[in-house]
């Protein structure tokens, strides 16, 4: 039944897009988002939704639409020469089966970030992408936020439509992930226009608020709450009341300690220290090893790379004997640990000349946010940005979901993250609509002055 519901929808899904093309690419989004291939047993798997809905995109685009105001952006062209220089090194990968099973992805995910925003030229177009990719994620956050409320949640639980630990249905990305859309859940809780605020869009908003804040709790993963505290941190710039902020923070903090499992205490207690905790320990091996790695092959081992380290350390082993703690070092061998950091996976698998490329479009998209939300808030003040409101609040929340997403980045190997490389794309594509939107308004005055200095002087003051 599931499979049939899931086909019928695809299936209508792609049918409005012989009206509106665009909407083969918010099926793409849906569909790389939620997997819905991976939920069925006859129908899904045999459409092969991913590339049905990849060549529709793309074939809609090309042959349909309008192309007016699509720009190639400078970040666009890091995400094309990034995307090359992986298909190079994916041909001299020190381990080449598992290094072209994560190319015949990553590839796809870089190829659609450098596509999607060719494709996103106006409001609508933004606004529309962006919602289709909160309620999609939003699908696997609520379906698990159910399960976590009524059954309790745990580390690796299964509280997935799936079970697949990897992309968005592993623990840790998915709490990150969860909490980065909060400040676009908020923005569209004020500006949205597809669903216009009003109650019952906010009571949805706020509940949809509260089961992202869940996933880190039902996951126990250490990561989301680590993006719960600068998510905090990053909303004290736009609070009125900042103190007030913080009391109820920190009380609502207090509230929730006594609901919260022993098992997530337990767990939340390693992120002070790596001792005892092998997952933890491993993790400084590897990236010991991985910085060595570098230094002697400096373009990288290609994707994978990883599982050509092996280490040994010691790591402690407490023992509770009566009122003491016995303490003793146990050597610990281990191999082919994956590299649990997006710099490290970056510079292991693509050396340092795709670290530096990862880092360049991840830092350009920060100053250009910034860029948008200081000069948006600007012209608010000065009353020059009636009816675009929305800008400054939609750059600032772009720039705190790409924020969160590069804390929780450092802790786990997500550096080819297809949602977030949708964010980037998003980002691209507002950058390009407000730089339209200042070559307009700079042609406008340009106008206005040469018509000015055409006319006569009486009639230029009576004009002016």
């Amino acid at each position: 039944m599931l499979d049939l519901a899931l086909f019928a929808f695809l299936v209508g899904f792609i049918a409005v897009g012989f009206r509106r093309p665009f909407v083969w690419v918010l099926a793409y989004l849906y569909v790389d988002i939620l997997a819905p291939g991976k939920m069925g047993w006859t129908l899904m798997p045999a459409l092969q939704p991913s590339l049905l809905t990849f060549v529709a995109a793309f074939a809609g685009w090309l042959l349909t639409d309008p192309k007016h105001g699509s720009r190639f952006t400078v970040r666009q062209g890091i995400m094309l020469a990034l995307l090359l220089y992986c298909m190079w090194t994916t041909g001299r990968a020190d381990f080449p089966e598992f290094a072209a099973e994560k190319w015949s992805w990553v590839w796809k995910a870089l190829f659609f970030a450098i596509f999607l925003p060719l494709t996103i030229t106006t409001r609508a177009r933004l606004e529309g992408a962006l919602l289709i990719m909160i309620l999609t994620v939003s699908a696997i956050i609520i379906s698990a936020g159910i399960k976590v409320v009524l059954g309790g949640g745990g580390y690796e639980a299964q509280l997935f439509f799936v079970n697949d630990n990897s992309g968005l249905y592993e623990s840790s990305t998915l709490a990150t992930v969860a909490i980065c859309i909060i400040p676009l859940i908020v923005w569209f809780n004020k500006y949205g226009t597809i669903f216009p605020p009003e109650w019952r869009v906010k009571l949805f908003s706020a509940g949809l608020v509260f089961a992202c804040l869940l996933m880190p709790v039902g996951t126990e993963a250490r990561t989301g709450l680590i993006c719960i505290a600068v998510l905090l941190v990053l909303a004290l710039r736009d609070v009125k009341r900042r103190l007030t902020f913080i009391v109820a923070g920190v009380t609502l903090g207090l509230v929730a300690l006594p609901f919260l499992p022993a098992s997530y205490y337990e767990r939340m207690s390693t992120l002070g220290s790596t001792d005892g905790d092998e997952s933890a320990s491993t993790r400084v091996a590897v990236w010991e090893w991985t910085i060595d790695y570098a230094t002697e092959n400096p373009t990288g081992g290609g994707f994978d790379a990883f599982r050509g380290n092996s280490f040994t350390y010691n790591m402690p082993i407490r023992e509770q004997q009566g009122n003491t703690t016995a303490v003793e070092y146990q050597e610990v061998t281990d191999e082919a640990r994956a590299y649990h950091s997006a710099v490290f996976e970056m510079l292991g698998e693509q050396g340092w000349p795709g670290l530096f490329m990862w880092l360049l479009l991840h830092g350009l998209g920060l100053w250009q946010m910034e860029r948008l939300r200081r000069r948006w808030r600007k012209r608010q003040r000065n009353g020059e940005a009636e009816g675009r409101e929305w800008i400054a609040p939609l750059a600032t929340a772009l720039e705190y979901a790409q924020i969160v997403y590069l804390v929780g980045s450092l802790f786990q190997g997500i550096a080819y993250q297809p949602f977030v490389l949708m964010i980037v794309a998003l980002q691209c594509a507002f950058w390009s609509y407000c730089k339209r939107i200042d070559s307009h308004e700079a042609r406008q005055r340009r106008a206005l002055r040469q018509a000015s200095a055409a006319l006569p002087a009486g009639d230029a003051v009576a004009a002016g």
